[in-house]
């Protein structure tokens, strides 16, 4: 049987080069794709893995190199931030391709608009799309989905990053500025999505020990806003991020450091969901190092389990926890080495 084509998308930066070489790992066939023949030239020498993997230049104002390449692949990860400005393009192209795509947004407003503009074309092509499947977003999505799983109604949904030693790439310090500056944050509660201005505020979030209660940003403008309500009954989503992620100065001076330099972060997510009156509540948290890794492995594993069979049984723009049963896909991310899950023991989930 011959083996899937997994095409990486900004595969020369620092999470592409991540995902590649898990894929290697488990003996996929690579694609690299970027805008820089010489970069992947050089990654596919580094990688030294003889035809397992192919490289093909195209940059996201190429149509005909964006189709071609989601004509050869079984599946799309796009590493290749802001997303802002390049996830619509290579999104479009794997849609009307019918290529499975996966990519590492952080940002809200792309994937709203994938969910906006690729939902019918995916759903006839036959295309299982997961935007915003990385550390930022997708872990805080699944884990919302493991932490509320069995309440019967919720009232809001809490997830707080504590991140420690973040070192930003270009691509994620291009995103962070943009994403600080934006005006028109979305926003989740009483039951719908907001488009609109929202005052920052500072929050302190008690995060369990050894961590204990931390200065957050809030709201934090990430994706669970537009995702987790996919797939939770919940009325209002809350997200923060410790002031902590930025406070060290080289935090935005480390874009050409090296990779094990970058691998050196802490982080816990927390959710915490709360039920409506007496109706019970969770919460649970991932802990782990090298946020970096955690992100990769997550889009990995989705794209691996979509290519042999193992994925949604319905094509379309998916949130990661409505494509994969939560709990279960962060056990076996867990198993992998990406982080540490703790799930609360509650007795009483309004059942």
């Amino acid at each position: 049987m011959t083996k899937p084509l997994f095409a990486i998308y900004g595969a020369y930066g620092h999470t592409g080069r991540l995902v590649a070489s898990e894929l290697l790992a488990r003996g996929e066939q690579l694609l690299l794709v970027g805008r820089d023949a010489e970069a992947l030239r050089a990654l596919a020498d580094e990688l030294d893995a003889g035809d397992r993997v192919r490289t093909r230049t195209a940059t996201v104002d190429d149509a005909t190199a964006l189709r071609e390449v989601m004509a050869a692949a079984e599946v799309m990860i796009h590493c290749a931030g802001p997303f802002a400005v390049t996830g619509a393009p290579v999104a479009a192209a794997a849609a009307e391709a019918g290529c499975h795509y996966i990519d590492h947004a952080l940002e809200p407003h792309h994937v709203k608009g994938v969910f906006d503009t690729a939902q019918a074309t995916a759903q006839r092509t036959g295309a299982v799309m997961i935007p915003g499947l990385s550390f930022y977003g997708g872990l805080g999505d699944l884990l919302a989905g493991a932490v509320a799983d069995g309440i019967a109604g919720i009232d809001r949904i809490v997830i707080a990053y504590a991140v420690h030693g973040w070192r930003l790439t270009t691509g994620a310090k291009n995103t962070a500025t943009h994403l600080f500056a934006e005006t028109e944050r979305l926003t989740f509660s009483d039951g719908a999505l907001h488009a609109g201005y929202v005052e920052p505020r500072s929050a302190v979030f008690p995060f369990p020990p050894p961590l204990g209660p931390r200065t957050m940003i809030a709201p934090f403008p990430s994706s669970e806003v537009v995702t987790v309500p996919r797939h939770v009954p919940v009325r209002n989503v809350d997200l923060m991020l410790s002031n902590s992620a930025f406070e060290a100065p080289e935090a935005f001076e480390s874009e050409h450091i090296g990779a094990a330099e970058r691998a050196g972060t802490d982080f816990t997510i927390a959710v915490q969901a709360i039920g409506e009156g007496e109706g019970g509540g969770a919460a649970g948290q991932l802990t782990g190092h090298d946020l970096w890794r955690a992100g990769a492995l997550a889009s990995v594993e989705a794209a691996v389990r979509i290519a042999e069979g193992r994925g949604p049984t319905k094509a379309g723009v998916l949130a990661p926890g409505e494509a994969f049963r939560a709990e279960p896909f962060l056990r076996d991310l867990e198993r992998l080495g990406a982080f540490s899950i703790t799930l609360a023991d509650v007795t009483d989930k309004g059942r």
